[in-house]
């Protein structure tokens, strides 16, 4: 199982993260890969657990660096990506790469792995339950909800890129569907 990789993107709100954590929850062969950025940490988040948190000059000097597998600027001055070292850290183990990343970089991590990679996108089931979700999250302003909404509705337009699209209506349903592909997939 080594050398394979399960890539998760999704719009914000959408769940993702939840069905990330489930399956890493029943597969102890995974490993979340830590992705890097550049804004700063939200709420309780430690940097080398949710992120590696950097600021942008930093960002922008191990880009330069060609330090990293994939990366996007997501928001102006706000960089997301995955670092090699975090991709070999993983692989060393012996352990199949969960990733949890935006739509964008995950399309660049999909062609990056090939067949080696699944790719899911995960989405709501309407933009107005996305934008509920973010609301009752209540991590960011108003401003920022109304700007991920935004985003989520270009975002959906990558999800044919994807292996396979889960529609996140229903929560226990997502997650029997998303083990199910993952099984299909290490089984391969």
């Amino acid at each position: 199982m080594a050398g394979k990789v399960i890539i998760f993107s999704a719009p914000s709100g959408s769940g993702k993260s939840t069905v990330v954590n489930h399956i890493l929850g029943l597969h102890p062969e995974m490993e979340f890969s830590v992705s890097a950025t550049s804004r700063p940490p939200r709420g309780q988040e430690q940097d080398g657990v949710e992120y590696l948190f950097y600021n942008e000059e930093t960002f922008r000097a191990l880009i330069a660096d060609g330090k990293f597998v994939e990366y996007e600027e997501v928001y102006p001055g706000r960089f997301y990506g995955t670092l090699c070292s975090e991709v070999n850290r993983i692989w060393a183990r012996g352990h199949v790469i969960v990733f949890d990343v935006d739509v964008k970089g995950g399309v660049s991590l999909k062609r990056y792995f090939g067949d080696s990679a699944l790719s899911v996108f995960i989405q709501a089931p309407s933009v107005e339950v996305l934008r509920e979700r973010l609301v009752r999250r209540g991590t960011d302003t108003p401003e920022e909800i109304e700007s991920r909404v935004g985003k989520a509705a270009e975002e959906m337009t990558y999800a044919p890129q994807f292996d396979r699209i889960l529609v996140n209506d229903d929560l226990a349903t997502a997650l029997a569907e998303a083990e199910a592909l993952v099984d299909g997939f290490l089984a391969q």
